[in-house]
């Protein structure tokens, strides 16, 4: 894989793209996968990521997801996104104040995308592995996952984009506990 060939997908080039763009940008990518096949590995503890292409206004990951990886509930600051699923599948859920989250799934040929004020969680569903496109713009610096305190408050957590997300809150309930939250 060469960053320079991932450079040549076409995409809006000199400034920072609206995350309608990044989907379209991360379907074009989903579509040429010689340029990032042989890097998908996947490892039952933790998803395996590689960074694809980092520029001043775009990064493009490759995720690997096996049962069990989970997001937990984040935002990714300052910057928009667009994920395309390229094998297995992933359910994304977004938090809604008075409601439960809405969440749909995405299997292979499926993508979705996000503003920088989306608190969303992503996690892989389904009986086999699966590999998601993940692309950002600006440049994905830091996140903020979200916890329940002991006392019931939805905080933010600032954390730096190279560490792995996982849930804050664990437990089969920890979904309807941000529900619980969001309707007080």
């Amino acid at each position: 894989m060469s960053r320079r060939a991932i450079a040549t997908v076409t995409r809006p080039a000199g400034r920072d793209l609206t995350a309608p763009e990044l989907e379209r940008f991360a379907k074009e990518l989903a579509e040429r996968p010689e340029l990032w096949i042989d890097l998908v590995r996947h490892d039952s503890d933790q998803r395996h990521y590689e960074e694809l292409l980092g520029d001043p206004h775009v990064t493009a990951w490759l995720i690997c997801w096996m049962e069990d990886h989970d997001t937990g509930f984040h935002d990714h600051d300052a910057s928009a996104g667009a994920v395309a699923v390229v094998g297995g599948a992933v359910r994304e859920e977004r938090l809604v104040i008075d409601g439960p989250p809405v969440d749909r799934v995405y299997e292979a040929g499926g993508s979705f995308h996000f503003t920088p004020a989306d608190i969303h969680r992503v996690r892989h569903v389904g009986d086999s592995p699966a590999v998601t496109l993940h692309v950002y713009s600006p440049p994905l610096l830091a996140m903020g996952a979200y916890a329940i305190s002991p006392d019931g408050v939805l905080m933010r957590h600032t954390q730096g984009a190279d560490r792995e997300l996982r849930p804050e809150n664990t437990g089969p309930r920890a979904a309807e506990s941000y529900t619980s939250v969001l309707r007080s």
